[in-house]
């Protein structure tokens, strides 16, 4: 199930925290920095959430992680998780990037050059065979092609590029979607890689593909968009692509067809236009993993210390509204340390009561 460095009992106690109730990625690493252990944090969360102002918190029950490990090895997966030496570089420098993840296959896959490709699930006949071509000739130049596994361009990209390629799925690793990709699923699990955040046995919804899409982003070097609607999935992991600091890339479409604006507009905010598979081997090669974009937000940087000051999740919600605000600004308008504010907001989203935006910004629930 695990490294050799991490132990079974670590390893169950961190399965765990990460399914309790209101903890995400950023609460994740702030409960391990703050406890030192998966354990301890566990313990903690009934008295952080009543300091939150939630009664009766409790955390994930132990025998529904026991049904979910069982599941995950019945199905032939493994746990990967976010501080074990395999754990993809390019996904790990991603501003709250999976803790932990389900994965079957060779994940030496994604230690090699990446680029994900991305696109209409009712894409155009042309646009398919362009993405099947694109995917072969990139896997020929030794890049692995990173997609969805949804239909359309998603499934034309691991086709040409197989074995060659990465599958990451908004569902559990043992839950096939779409059903008409169930073999290709099996297939890319069998012999290239398939990479899961949600539990096993969880069927794919609609909030889970954003998450699943920054999974996408975050294991490539750049993102290729073939063909996409102005307000679709393809887009919004191209966004995520760019704040992350990584390659932008779309080919142009004819301006009558809706499936190309999508396309088209991001060549209008910037992306790279590509029209061969010989410009993104061009543009991707020799890409070292430091941010090219301007558009990165970066997160407020912290250490929990003894020092830190016993500072009521009340006073801070007293000053936060609706609106985000940087961790920076609160730690200037209460004039105490970074760690005593981080750990009210802690205590803030155990209990239900905070939400996280990009750069580290918070907000009320």
């Amino acid at each position: 199930m695990t490294a050799p460095s991490l132990t079974q009992d670590e390893a169950f106690a961190r399965i765990r925290l990460l399914r309790s109730a209101n903890i995400g990625p950023v609460s994740y690493a702030q409960l391990l920095k703050r406890f030192g252990n998966a354990r301890d944090a566990v313990e903690a969360l009934p008295d952080l959430a009543a300091r939150g102002a939630k009664r009766n918190y409790k955390a994930a029950p132990r025998d529904r992680i026991e049904k979910e490990v069982q599941a995950a090895r019945k199905a032939g997966a493994r746990y990967l998780f976010h501080d074990q030496p395999d754990y993809p570089a390019n996904l790990a420098a991603l501003d709250g990037a999976p803790p932990i993840v389900t994965m079957r296959g060779d994940l030496s896959l994604a230690s090699r050059p990446c680029v994900a490709m991305v696109g209409a699930r009712n894409a155009s006949a042309a646009a398919v065979k362009l993405a099947r071509d694109f995917a072969r000739e990139l896997a020929a130049e030794g890049f692995v092609v990173v997609s969805g596994l949804a239909k359309g361009i998603d499934g034309a990209s691991h086709e040409g590029a197989f074995p060659h390629t990465i599958g990451v799925i908004a569902s559990g690793i043992d839950i096939a979607y779409p059903p008409q990709h169930a073999k290709l699923q099996e297939q890319i699990a069998s012999e290239a890689l398939l990479i899961a955040e949600e539990p096993p046995g969880t069927e794919p919804r609609g909030q889970q593909f954003p998450k699943r899409n920054r999974i996408i982003a975050g294991l490539a070097v750049g993102t290729l968009v073939v063909e996409a609607a102005p307000k679709s999935g393809s887009l919004i992991t191209a966004r995520l692509a760019g704040e992350a600091g990584r390659e932008v890339m779309a080919i142009p479409g004819h301006p009558a067809d809706a499936r190309s604006h999508g396309c088209n507009q991001l060549i209008r905010e910037g992306a790279v236009l590509v029209q061969s598979p010989q410009d993104v081997v061009e543009l991707l090669s020799g890409f070292d993993g430091q941010p090219r974009s301007s558009v990165r937000e970066t997160g407020y940087d912290y250490a929990f210390t003894d020092a830190d000051e016993d500072l009521p999740a009340d006073d801070i919600a007293a000053i936060l509204s609706s609106a985000p605000v940087a961790v920076d600004e609160l730690v200037r308008q209460t004039g105490t340390t970074p760690g005593a504010v981080q750990m009210a907001l802690l205590e803030l989203e155990i209990a239900g009561r905070l939400e996280r935006h990009a750069g580290g910004r918070v907000s009320l629930a």
